[in-house]
């Protein structure tokens, strides 16, 4: 070894490791800037569960409580991760991800560890299984595993039993998803739906996960067959199911439902998975049977989802849940109060100081719950809490109304407009300068101003890799740093995009 090599040896040798504390600190920086990257919907999806438990000789362990959390996060954020930890913490080697007790310890060590400027396992076969986890199906009213049919395809998906109808608030926003939801529980077994499916569309936070699980629990306590997935568990239960060689057993108990209810199909992914999905679909409706599906936007806006798929689902009923007006917010407050004085007795908020939460927080029902209880931290040091200390309490969860959706395609058709191109020489595999930089444009305004990954953009894109639009989205940025008419430029596409 010569001496160069010893001295950068004995330099990685003497590198002292983070502290526990230092640790978590580094960690909270890591998921600040992930938040940033990824934004609130993706980054509350996939890394909520996910718990750093250690870095030792370069090497950062997490756990996370699920197989398909693993599977899902090895496969799409390893690399996301592993660069924010470089650039927060640094010396990092490899990222790990092992799956955790319900003691809260990792109990495996993961099946692989994710090291950066690796190849990954390019068979479809490998990749379609790791991405998926296990499906349920409540039946007879009861929500039960059925392993000794069907194994741990079927394995149950809990319902939160707080959610039901009894404890869902209703305003102008949401009365007609609500009422739609009443009726599908009003219809009987083997009477025609009035409508089906019924397809319930909202931002983040509106309540379409507590309609739709308050429907899957007032079903069943009629004695209806009932499945309630998300999106995920339905992709775990298919491929768990070709695996285990249970695949018919799965078909027939995805068919022969009284009641199908899938929340958040815009996480839909993969031709498999969405030919299965229709075909279940496309069974459950010819038989007159109901089907309830919820996502973020519109059927016609599920960019990634099959074409036939987005028809049959437009074909139904479509409700959208608005953002929560004032009065909704604030009886919705006023239950969450009621619900915190019974475990506080002593915390108290004057109605000025409820008229101004609901005032100034516009955004979701999930904020207005973090502000309960950041009142009830703030109410211990501040007694009586008054309007001022209320302010201070809820400042980070005030937000500036959230612009309009940007959709891909708008992107694409802009640009594409402004740099006199059209837009299949942005999708072509055209690299003449006038079609590469309005594409690199392109991309980096999807990235900056949807939520979706770098893997759908590059789909979007032509059918591109990740890595392309990777290289578009910093070639765009270390321009934009010194071009200052290109930084107007984009500044400029992102107004007329949002407004």
């Amino acid at each position: 070894m010569n001496e160069s090599a010893e001295l950068s040896a004995a330099a990685a040798d003497a590198r002292i490791l983070p502290s526990s504390r230092d640790t978590d600190e580094s960690w909270r920086r890591c998921c600040r800037r992930l938040r940033a990257e990824l934004g609130e919907n993706v980054f509350t999806s996939w890394f909520g569960r996910l718990k750093l438990d250690s870095i030792e000789e370069g090497r950062a362990q997490f756990s996370v409580p699920t197989r398909f959390l693993k599977s899902w996060i090895e496969a799409h954020y390893s690399d996301r991760i592993f660069a924010a930890l470089e650039a927060e913490i640094g010396g990092i080697a490899s990222v790990a991800i092992g799956l955790r007790s319900s003691m809260g310890g990792s109990v495996a060590p993961p099946a692989a560890t994710v090291v950066p400027n690796q190849p990954k396992a390019t068979d479809p076969a490998r990749q379609t299984a790791a991405r998926v986890a296990p499906a349920v199906a409540p039946r007879g009213g009861v929500l039960r595993e059925d392993a000794a049919t069907y194994g741990e395809t079927l394995a149950s998906s809990p319902l939160d039993r707080r959610l039901t109808f009894a404890s869902f608030l209703v305003g102008r926003s949401n009365q007609l998803a609500y009422s739609a939801a009443q009726r599908v529980v009003e219809d009987r077994a083997g009477q025609t739906p009035a409508f089906s499916p019924l397809y319930v569309h909202s931002a983040v936070g509106l309540g379409k996960t507590h309609l739709l699980q308050a429907t899957a629990h007032a079903a069943a306590a009629q004695g209806r067959s009932v499945i309630y997935l998300t999106a995920e568990r339905f992709m775990y239960g298919f491929v768990a199911a070709l695996q285990s060689h249970t695949a018919i057993a799965f078909k027939e108990a995805m068919r022969s439902i009284d009641l199908l209810i899938i929340d958040d199909v815009q996480f839909l992914q993969g031709k498999a998975f969405q030919n299965e999905f229709g075909h279940a679909l496309n069974a459950l409706l010819d038989s007159g049977r109901q089907v309830v599906v919820a996502a973020d936007r519109p059927p016609a806006d599920l960019e990634a989802l099959d074409e036939r798929v987005r028809s049959r689902l437009a074909g139904g009923l479509c409700v959208e849940m608005m953002a929560l007006d004032e009065p909704l917010r604030m009886k919705i407050l006023e239950a969450r109060i009621v619900a915190a004085r019974a475990q506080n007795p002593n915390f108290s908020v004057s109605p000025a100081v409820v008229a101004y939460v609901a005032r100034s927080i516009v955004s979701n029902g999930r904020d207005l719950e973090g502000a309960v209880n950041r009142l009830i931290a703030h109410s211990i040091v501040s007694t009586p809490l008054t309007v001022e200390a209320a302010e201070a309490a809820i400042r980070d969860l005030v937000r500036a109304r959230e612009p309009r959706r940007v959709k891909i395609e708008d992107i694409q058709k802009l640009v594409a407009s402004h740099y006199s191109v059209s837009r299949s020489d942005i999708l072509s595999a055209r690299r003449t300068a006038t079609v590469v930089k309005p594409r690199q444009v392109a991309m980096y305004l999807s990235k900056a101003l949807t939520l979706r990954s770098l893997p759908e953009i590059g789909r979007r894109f032509g059918g591109r890799d990740h890595t392309t639009v990777l290289h578009a989205v910093r070639k765009i940025e270390g321009l934009s740093a010194i071009d200052t008419a290109l930084r107007e430029e984009l500044e400029l596409l992102k107004r007329m995009l949002q407004d």
